[in-house]
């Protein structure tokens, strides 16, 4: 059997005992109380955002609720109006519903995208080292020196901002803590002895960083990518509160701002609980269940507890 046969049935072993770790590694984060409430909350906040438009009861910002001819500005819950109205007589629980969609793509879009681009270079950087690991450190270096908000800030101020664009923005700035750590677990593993094996068999600097050296780092990849998706939607919510959100589309962190801009935050609790509550509850959640897996791929960590 020829040494490319070998290696490419050695990636496969390795790919198929991943496989079967990560659902090893599914069931012990199920048997964690916490990072179980995580995922039903986190499973919600997914059903939400898919089908939170479709069940509304009206449409967020085209139906104006009235009572008797008047319009219902700043109306308490009641059954007309299960969550209340805004003080232009929008149904709170209609832009909670329709609000959770432009969330929920920033914070899974912007995570999955800061995972995997930040894995990609921590990925790179550790492998070939070099020159190459000085530019993209150097690189990483810059992106930490640049303040998120601010920069995005900037950026969004010279364009129309859209749900799709904010993502781009934060992931730019998301991916350097991932980066960094993913580098480090690299230039360990890159050391190991079968990965010197399969450089000796003939195995390309593509096979062997994404066949034998990827699989041994997806756990941290995979648990700053679940933290990514906690900064985004937290990160999304600031710039819709600040008045750069996307103005086409009711996003919870709009809704906070609107409630601000009519100066009844401090009056109209039941326009402030639902997107203020559905942001923590969300973030909370990534954070429980990122915070079970970092124990799986981190044993220390449960020896100090303990």
């Amino acid at each position: 059997m020829s040494g490319y046969s070998l290696d490419a049935e050695t990636a496969r072993d390795r790919l198929s005992s991943e496989f079967g770790r990560a659902k090893e590694t599914m069931a012990v984060v199920w048997q964690d109380t916490g990072a179980k409430f995580g995922l039903v909350i986190l499973a919600s906040f997914v059903f939400i955002g898919l089908f939170g438009p479709y069940i509304a009861p009206y449409h967020p910002i085209e139906d104006t609720l009235r009572r008797q001819g008047a319009m219902m500005r700043l109306t308490a819950p009641s059954g007309k109006a299960l969550l209340g109205t805004t003080s232009f007589g929008k149904d709170v629980l209609s832009q909670f519903l329709a609000g959770a969609r432009p969330t929920l793509i920033i914070g899974l879009f912007g995570g999955i995208g800061t995972g995997i681009l930040g894995f990609l270079v921590g990925l790179t950087s550790g492998y070939f080292g070099g020159r190459i690991d000085e530019f993209l450190m150097r690189l990483t270096d810059l992106t930490f020196a640049l303040p998120l908000l601010p920069m995005a800030l900037l950026i969004l101020s010279f364009v129309s901002p859209n749900v799709w664009l904010i993502t781009a923005v934060l992931v730019i700035f998301l991916w350097k803590m991932p980066a960094r750590v993913i580098r480090s677990e690299v230039m360990t593993v890159k050391e190991r002895t079968f990965v010197k094996s399969a450089r000796a068999r003939g195995a390309g600097h593509l096979r062997t960083m994404f066949l034998h050296v990827a699989p041994n780092v997806l756990g941290i990849g995979f648990l700053y990518t679940a933290y990514a998706v906690g900064w985004s939607i937290v990160a999304g919510a600031s710039l819709a509160f600040l008045g750069f959100g996307d103005p086409t589309t009711t996003s919870w962190g709009r809704m906070l701002q609107q409630v601000f801009r009519s100066g009844a935050i401090r009056v109209a609790w039941w326009w402030v609980l639902p997107p203020a509550f559905g942001i923590a509850a969300v973030t909370t959640s990534v954070f429980l269940v990122g915070r079970a897996f970092e124990e799986i791929v981190n044993p220390e960590l449960q020896t100090e507890e303990q």
